[in-house]
């Protein structure tokens, strides 16, 4: 949540800082701002609602008070205080000679704005951020700390509680700005004679593919010449420097009307180079293997955690690895993981799903789980997430830059991700014989093919999502692998189109669900291949004679060839024939399609959904 970005250089930091915040804002849009050092002083602006509005208001107001070559930005998701002008970010201390732009929540803000009112400070929002302000700046006028920017705020963040990320500028440093992460995302780009620091590293690709990963509870100082970094105590910090694998081009629509569009159609790519480089010399390989085969060999059950479209690839996992390792996988929603005191230890494996590698709740479950001495693997799609470096293994979905919020090629390459999972574990198991693995690899790596053959098939799709969107409800139905696709597909109508949706196990359907069929309302039914899974898809057959019968609208996903459900579908939406297991690689692809050209026909922008944000870094 929330998109940061800061710069020192030697180009005009407003222009910089708002091409980073256009590549941000999908990580929040209810608000956006600007702070940039220019002679002496601060200029800042900021407005509620989106980009476009601040941009509009600095034409308004005149950019030449902001011709600096240092400075920061933001782009708000609300969480303390209201999406409005007064509660956008960034905040100023009373003396307005401070800023700050804030990503996170800081929990006991209550305690030190009442601290901040006792001493006469009237604070002018309603947000956590603003104390934050006040605090640095009353550190930076006086104590041991004034006039030492760095200081001041490693004297702040100490203490905080909650997890943050802080930039700060103040006029009378107009050669840096400072900022602190604590489980929240922040990198460091290094330019020719320009730093960034950024929420992503989308903001700055344009201009550099060098970064360096920020610690935990470390502090930054970027200059022209590059920068320094310490722990909240002041003591130099390590960090680790890698390069950006995607360039500017991946972050653009390149010429599609949404980014989510755009994405759809690259999950071929997205798959391919999920699964590039991992099966050498007969083997499965992970990215970061810290893990060895005798601990794997160990393990006697297995947790997965993640949250939306993470824990809907993580139930397909539960299928995947239960079948290839006969170890026994619980799926949890991470939220609720460590409140529900679940039994772990050392012969424990938690498999952690997240796109951003930042996801506050799946980040506090893998820090439960290593709490309880569980081992963890990563699924991240993030280089060097704070998931990743807290974790014994981690497996890269390569996915590249996903901007839409509603996500569709992360999540297929986290369903490939995790049966790689799957097969890695078999593997060092002995559960399955190396041609056996290497069987399943090969069938898994011909699997971009069969989602560009979806991808080719799209104008049915969306001239059925035309007619949909006037529908008040729509119902998703599946059984086995199909569950997980049916809950996903409801999941993206929601999301983007604000439709009343619901996924069910199809054979749960008579258990009261069915209460909900009327006449005329769509039910998308994923189909079961006749072939691996008869007596499902036999049952599942029924279910859609029952429904059809009492008035709905039956709209089938089957595979090519399934002529036994034809008579039962009022729209068959056809997919390749694949093995059963690998099956949502497919099939999820047509629901993607059918949420966005349903949310197009509402008039509703498909890459910024109201109220989400693509990474929930607060808890």
């Amino acid at each position: 949540m929330c998109g940061i970005v800061g710069y020192v250089g030697h180009r005009p930091a407003l222009d910089v800082v708002l091409d980073g915040l256009r590549r941000l804002e999908y990580r929040g849009y209810d608000s956006a701002g600007v702070a940039v050092l220019d002679g002496g002083g601060l200029a800042v602006e900021r407005k509620a609602g989106r980009l476009a509005n601040l941009e509009a208001r600095l034409d308004e107001v005149g950019r030449d008070g902001f011709a600096g070559t240092s400075g920061m930005g933001h782009t708000r998701w609300a969480t303390h205080g209201a999406p409005i002008d007064r509660n956008s970010h960034p905040h100023r201390d009373t003396a307005e000679r401070l800023a700050v732009v804030h990503n996170g929540i800081i929990e006991n803000f209550a305690a030190l704005r009442a601290e901040l009112e006792a001493a006469g400070v009237e604070l002018t929002s309603d947000t956590d951020t603003e104390t934050v302000a006040h605090l640095v700046g009353q550190a930076y006028a006086a104590g041991e700390t004034a006039g030492d920017l760095p200081a001041s705020l490693r004297a702040v963040c100490r203490r905080l509680e909650g997890a943050f990320t802080l930039v700060v500028t103040h006029a009378d440093e107009p050669d840096q700005v400072v900022a602190a992460r604590r489980s929240s995302p922040l990198v460091v780009g290094l330019g020719e004679g320009e730093t960034f620091v950024a929420s992503d590293v989308s903001a700055f690709i344009e201009h550099t593919r060098e970064a360096v990963e920020l610690g935990q509870d470390q502090v930054v100082v970027i200059t022209r010449e590059g920068y320094t970094v310490t722990d909240f105590d002041g003591e130099p910090a390590e960090v680790k420097p890698f390069t950006v694998d995607w360039d500017l081009s991946a972050a653009e629509k390149g010429g599609h009307e949404y980014f989510m569009l755009k994405e759809i159609e690259e999950q071929p790519t997205a798959l391919a180079d999920t699964l590039r480089g991992h099966f050498a010399d007969g083997r499965i390989t992970l990215d970061e293997q810290r893990l060895s085969d005798q601990e794997l060999r160990d393990i006697d059950k297995v947790f997965v955690v993640a949250c939306g479209s993470a824990y809907h690839s993580g139930l397909v996992a539960k299928y995947a690895i239960e079948h290839w390792t006969r170890l026994p996988v619980e799926v949890e929603l991470a939220s609720e993981f460590r409140y529900r005191d679940p039994v772990l230890d050392r012969a424990t494996l938690v498999v952690a799903i997240s796109q951003s590698g930042e996801t506050a709740d799946t980040l506090e479950a893998v820090r439960h789980a290593r709490g309880q001495k569980a081992r963890v693997l990563a699924v991240c799609n993030t280089n060097g997430a704070q998931i990743p470096r807290e974790s014994d293994a981690v497996l890269y979905t390569h996915a590249g830059p996903e901007i839409g919020v509603a996500s569709t090629k992360a999540f297929l390459a986290q369903v490939a991700a995790n049966y790689l999972v799957g097969l890695a574990l078999a593997q060092a198991r002995g559960t399955k014989y190396p041609d056996e693995v290497a069987r399943e690899f090969h069938a898994l790596a011909a699997m971009p093919d069969a989602v560009r053959t979806v991808l080719e098939r799209t104008e049915q799709i969306k001239a059925l999502g035309r007619e949909l969107s006037d529908a008040k409800a729509v119902l998703f139905l599946g059984r086995h692998v199909g569950y997980p696709v049916a809950l996903e597909g409801a999941l993206k109508l929601k999301e983007l189109a604000y439709m009343h949706a619901e996924g069910f196990a199809a054979g749960e359907l008579k258990h009261g669900p069915i209460a909900l069929i009327e006449e005329g309302l769509p039910v998308v039914v994923v189909m079961p291949s006749p072939k691996g899974r008869a007596v499902l898809h036999s049952k599942l057959v029924s279910n859609i004679s029952e429904i059809q019968a009492r008035g709905a609208r039956t709209i089938v996903i089957a595979e090519e060839g399934d002529e036994t459900v034809r008579p039962f579908a009022d729209e068959l939406i056809e997919v390749p024939a694949v093995p059963t297991l690998l099956q949502p690689l497919v099939s999820t692809v047509p629901l993607q399609i059918l949420a966005a050209e349903i949310a197009r026909s509402r008039g509703y922008d498909v890459d910024k959904p109201r109220n989400l944000a693509k990474s929930v870094t607060v808890e």
